[in-house]
């Protein structure tokens, strides 16, 4: 069985980018996605995601 999942780029408020594997169905919600990416941020010590989701860059790998 082959592993899929999605990257998920969230920006943060120090100019950084933070990237997020987020394992999810082909036919998976882009908001649950995004959500899914910032929860796990945001339980991080890095500095504070956006919680924007228009600014959240989501693509599918594998």
């Amino acid at each position: 069985m082959e592993s899929r999942f999605w990257m998920v780029a969230l920006p943060a408020v120090d100019g950084r980018q933070y990237v997020y594997r987020v394992y999810a169905p082909d036919d998976a919600l882009p908001a649950d996605l995004f959500w899914d990416a910032w929860h796990c941020h945001d339980e991080s010590p890095f500095p504070r995601a956006s919680d924007l989701f228009d600014a959240a860059v989501i693509r599918r790998v594998g």
